[in-house]
């Protein structure tokens, strides 16, 4: 098999096209920071460093749970279980991202390449923390939400603390949408000791958490607003990502998880576009 097959069985793998999950809140970083546009060069190399980290963390997951992918039903179709990856493409294919993601934060400020370990080490641990404890999920969230805080000194070269209310809304976010994700694997996380909340606390229960945690995002961004001063179409953009997350657990209840993938994949690429598109547009027109 070809190089080129490979790379294009990896990025299947990794769902690369969903990118989309966390870019946009890295971006809203990036415009609030700027107080709106950045400069265009500084806009590509964040884009760059989101997909490679996002890339490398996804490949890298892929890695560590290869022996679990196999033994689950669901998951052994994929590609290193299913042999059609090596262990050795898809490190490589790692080590690579990794150097992307350097090498772009090298080209952004002199403080985004010092913290590139840190950040790298975030995004790539996250995928043993199921070993560990049942929240894990917040464990992703937080991988996920250090992105807007990321942009942020992307642009300023330092760290403002008004930029961790979306640090901690995109980890509850992520955390509430990974909990709804968990509870196809209850019984499988339950026969090889993994921990998740549907596991621990049964999956009735943990879609109700899930639900907490998104009202938990909810209110951090309504403070996030409040903090920069932002408009009225900051203010409609947190009323759509409430009206969206509700949809978003309409779709799945305890007793049906049939719809579960709708819900995961579809509604959440559209909430992170819609807000991206609100701020933006609320920075940009000053509204």
């Amino acid at each position: 098999m070809g190089f080129l097959q490979n790379l294009k069985i990896t990025l299947e793998m990794i769902k690369w096209e969903h990118s989309i999950f966390a870019l946009p809140f890295a971006l809203c970083g990036a415009m609030l920071a700027a107080g709106g546009l950045p400069a265009w060069h500084q806009l590509a190399w964040i884009i760059v460093a989101m997909v490679a980290a996002r890339s490398a963390a996804m490949a890298f997951n892929r890695l560590a749970d290869t022996s679990f992918d196999a033994a689950n039903p669901r998951t052994s179709i994929r590609a290193l279980p299913a042999g059609l990856l090596t262990l050795g493409f898809v490190s490589t294919f790692v080590l690579v991202s990794c150097g992307i993601f350097v090498l772009a934060a090298s080209q952004l400020n002199r403080l985004t390449l010092m913290l590139s370990p840190v950040a790298l080490a975030v995004v790539l641990l996250y995928s043993y923390s199921k070993r560990f404890t049942r929240f894990s999920h917040l464990f992703l969230g937080f991988a996920l939400g250090i992105a807007p805080a990321a942009a942020w000194i992307a642009v300023r070269g330092s760290l403002d603390p008004r930029i961790l209310l979306l640090t901690a809304a995109v980890t509850f976010w992520v955390g509430g949408f990974d909990v709804i994700y968990a509870c196809q694997d209850y019984e499988f996380d339950r026969s090889h000791g993994l921990h998740s909340l549907p596991r621990h606390m049964g999956i009735h229960t943990a879609l109700w958490i899930a639900r907490s945690f998104h009202i938990a995002m909810l209110g951090l961004l309504v403070a996030l607003v409040l903090v920069f001063g932002l408009g009225k179409l900051a203010v409609v953009g947190v009323i759509a990502v409430a009206a969206l997350l509700a949809y978003e657990h309409s779709l799945v209840r305890h007793d049906d998880l049939s719809k579960l993938n709708a819900a995961f994949f579809t509604m959440n690429g559209v909430i992170s576009v819609v807000f991206f598109l609100f701020i933006g547009a609320d920075l940009l027109l000053r509204i």
